[in-house]
């Protein structure tokens, strides 16, 4: 039952945040060749060098399908991130009938970052009791995402994992002359990715009525994945504590190595308003349904 609860916690923090936690701690499968043209590998920490500007990615590899184009650039976007926007959550587990862990997203300040205009994006876990006593988590993430596609410029972790503290400041490089600045590490990406939290404001963003499928690679502070949204439903009817909502319904695939994960099917309701508010996520497992759902939007 231990075993099969912190793996249920893992996919909901997977579901929460996008990418690929859920591989990280608990991934026991043989590697796959890749179908990307690069893995990203944390450079050692350089101690010596200033403070670089963040390298500025060359392309973007997000793609809309069939069939598959670049992004435009100058395609105008139906939702901006809006400043001091809060969004609580709870986490539930169909068989458990309560609240397993909590979820607060917010959007702090756009500012520069380097040469850069960026937004500061931010996530916050927490389990529940009693289930603290069985996989105790208070993990906080930081994102640094260019502000005009949410390319990852910087990625946090800030892990506190039954009382073990990681962590980990990595800075976006697609270059690979570029050293790692002062006090982080450097994680080597394709251009254009984005980190769990970018990715999910970059969904937000999407216009999933012109815009069926966008793909692109997401970097989760451990490895690179490939990730696959696309529109499923473009007025489905959501319930959530926070109220009752006409939401678009997206299905996120993620691929490792060019291999599909299968372990559970995602996906992610977006209100059909202005602030295209995320007010579900679902991850359907092979022995339970995880709900993230909406609490309090401020």
């Amino acid at each position: 039952m231990i075993k099969t609860l912190a793996w249920l916690l893992v996919i909901f923090l997977l579901l929460l945040l996008l990418g690929g936690l859920i591989y990280w701690k608990m991934a026991k499968r043989p590697a796959a060749v890749s179908s990307l043209r690069a893995r990203p590998v944390p450079a050692e920490k350089n101690r010596s060098s200033p403070d670089p500007q963040p390298a500025a990615p060359s392309g973007d590899l997000s793609a809309v399908g069939p069939p598959v184009k670049k992004e435009s650039a100058s395609s105008a976007p139906v939702f901006a991130p809006r400043p001091g926007e809060a969004l609580e959550y709870d986490a539930n587990v169909a068989q458990l009938n309560s609240t397993v862990a909590t979820l607060k997203l917010t959007v702090n300040e756009k500012r520069n970052f380097g040469a850069k205009p960026s937004w500061h994006f931010q996530a916050f876990a927490h389990t529940e009791n009693p289930y603290r006593m069985v996989f105790e988590l208070d993990d906080q993430f930081d994102s640094y995402s260019d502000a005009g596609n949410m390319s990852s410029l910087q990625y946090e972790m800030h892990l506190n994992e039954r009382g073990q503290k990681v962590d980990s400041v990595q800075r976006m490089l697609p270059s690979v002359q570029a050293p790692p600045p002062d006090g982080a590490s450097a994680a080597r990406v394709l251009p254009g990715t984005r980190d769990p939290l970018g990715m999910l404001q970059f969904l937000r963003s999407v216009d999933w009525s012109k815009t069926p499928e966008v793909r692109g690679p997401v970097y989760d502070g451990r490895k690179l994945y490939d990730t696959r949204a696309a529109l499923v439903s473009s007025a489905t009817a959501v319930t959530v504590p926070a109220g009752k909502f006409t939401a678009s319904q997206i299905e996120i695939r993620v691929f490792d190595n060019g291999t599909e994960m299968k372990d559970a099917h995602f996906f992610l309701y977006l209100a059909n308003d202005a602030g295209r508010t995320p007010v579900l996520m679902e991850a359907v497992l092979p022995v339970a349904t995880a709900r993230v759902e909406l609490t309090k939007a401020k």
